[in-house]
């Protein structure tokens, strides 16, 4: 496992603009859910009194890609989560979401690992393709929770996938994968 990276430190300044530290210039919440999907841990603090603000930017660019839609935690989740703040079961529910995200990416990165390292198939002419699509698609489908920057095909440097012809990446990718199953069909009569 690699050494933990110190956070990115931002500060709030009384205006309520939030300044990047080690790149000296205004960051947008945007921006911020940003580093975190690139597996970039982020620490908030405000300039004045010092205080840490992290789980309230965090929770405010929750609410706003919910509200825009992109919704992840259900009505129930949401619901459950407001029923722990009265209930003795809140001390029991940070630990419990922790194990549970914990565990997603421990079986994510297991999942990953299995298909280079162990698999027959990874000589197979094609297949490194493959496996940066279902990497794409991994992280596509887990919001990018697991911090891991691929750079396969359709990935930009900081391991995001590249907007604006998602219709022609997902034909090449349907044609792709046909052709892996033509070629994986051959191979086994």
């Amino acid at each position: 496992m690699t050494e933990k990276q110190t956070p990115l430190l931002i500060k709030r300044y009384a205006s309520r603009r939030l300044y990047n530290t080690e790149t000296s210039d205004y960051v947008t919440l945007e921006d911020i859910a940003g580093f975190i999907r690139d597996g970039r841990e982020v620490k908030i603090v405000d300039l004045k009194s010092g205080d840490d603000l992290t789980r309230q930017y965090l929770l405010q660019i929750i609410a706003e890609h919910e509200s825009r839609g992109e919704s992840v935690l259900p009505v129930d989740v949401l619901t459950d989560l407001v029923r722990s703040y009265t209930t003795q079961s809140m001390s029991v529910v940070p630990q419990f979401l922790a194990m549970s995200f914990d565990m997603l990416r421990d079986g994510q990165t297991k999942m990953m690992e299995n298909m280079t390292r162990s698999n027959p198939m990874a000589s197979m002419p094609g297949f490194e393709a493959m496996r940066a699509q279902q990497e794409a698609f991994m992280k596509a489908m887990t919001g990018g929770m697991m911090g891991a920057g691929s750079t396969g095909p359709g990935a930009d440097a900081g391991g995001s996938a590249k907007k604006g012809k998602s219709g022609e990446d997902l034909d090449d990718i349907k044609a792709e994968l046909a052709a892996l199953q033509e070629k994986l069909a051959r191979m086994g009569k």
